[in-house]
């Protein structure tokens, strides 16, 4: 069986998804779902402090960025001693998570090692930028290990739930939707986020799917005036998320939002859910139907994914 190190959260879940859990042998510090990926041997760092407010955590990327720095490293060393035969990284996001050139920078480090030429391991580098790609990544991770057929079976059967939320959702008033993926400066969230939004039931206003996430600002917010607005910050949970949302509340346009007027802002687990293009972008899609209409949907993710805010 395959010795595989995944370099990425979402890579973690769809190889797990795929029954290649046993033959995992490294993780990034991202991956914690399942819980059980925890056990293994942690191969990545973030080079900044992830700790602080949106607006210092945004600082310290962006100086990386500017000194031509990668926002992350490989730890090189274990990588030479985990011996993997396929490596599972990323090329959507240089910020998100460790990227294909990462991981590429540190088997360089590996010359003459055992891990270079002949032997040197398989590297599966995912892009995905909207939903027919997320299904293709997971088609890809299951063609690298030698089960297709399994890759195909799971992408048809979240394909089914997606479908039959649509199915529900076609004929219900669609409100307007902000969703943000980041909170100081105002991100809009893009790529897969678009679609999931169309899916439940909602029109969505700001990010166009299949492109990457747009910087906004207040004037954009306050002239669209969403009826609902959902905070779905890159990399923070439920109680991040809350906390960092009082950087909006003290705004002084925040209170003539329709959004906050009729009770309509959402907090959710950007991190477990929405940042993370894999199988639980099906949950993702559940959460925002139960939040547009709860009258139609109830799948039980309030109190974990997703929790009111105004």
């Amino acid at each position: 069986m395959p010795r595989i190190v995944s370099m990425i959260a979402s890579a973690t879940e769809i190889v797990c998804a795929l029954g290649f859990e046993s033959d995992l042998v490294g993780r990034s510090h991202e991956c914690d779902f399942p819980p059980s990926v925890k056990r293994l041997p942690v191969c990545t760092a973030p080079r900044f402090e992830v700790h602080g407010s949106s607006l210092q955590i945004d600082q310290r990327v962006k100086s990386l960025l500017e000194q031509a720095m990668s926002i992350y490293r490989v730890d090189a060393e274990l990588l030479r001693l985990l011996q993997p035969d396929v490596i599972v990284t990323q090329s959507q996001c240089e910020v998100c998570a460790v990227s294909e050139k990462d991981v590429e920078e540190a088997l360089a480090n590996f010359l003459p090692s055992p891990l270079r030429g002949r032997n040197a391991p398989k590297i599966a580098s995912l892009s995905p930028n909207n939903l027919a790609e997320v299904w293709q990544s997971i088609r890809n991770v299951a063609d690298v290990l030698g089960v297709s057929s399994r890759g195909e079976t799971l992408v048809q059967q979240l394909k089914a739930r997606v479908d039959a939320i649509f199915s529900n959702a076609k004929f219900v008033e669609k409100p307007t939707v902000a969703c943000l993926e980041w909170i100081d400066p105002l991100m809009a969230a893009g790529n897969w986020v678009p679609e999931l939004v169309e899916l439940a039931g909602g029109r969505n206003l700001f990010g166009r799917a299949g492109q990457h996430s747009p910087w906004m600002n207040w004037e954009q917010l306050i002239k669209a005036d969403p009826m609902f607005i959902i905070a779905m910050p890159c990399g923070f949970d439920l109680t991040k998320t809350r906390a960092e949302m009082a950087t909006l509340r003290q705004r002084p346009e925040w209170k003539s939002l329709q959004a906050v007027g009729n009770h309509r802002v959402f907090v959710t687990d950007g991190n477990q859910f929405f940042n993370r293009p894999g199988p639980r972008l099906v949950e993702s899609l559940e959460i925002l139907a139960e939040i547009f209409h709860p009258e139609v949907f109830h799948y039980g993710h309030e109190g974990s994914g997703w929790a009111w805010y105004e």
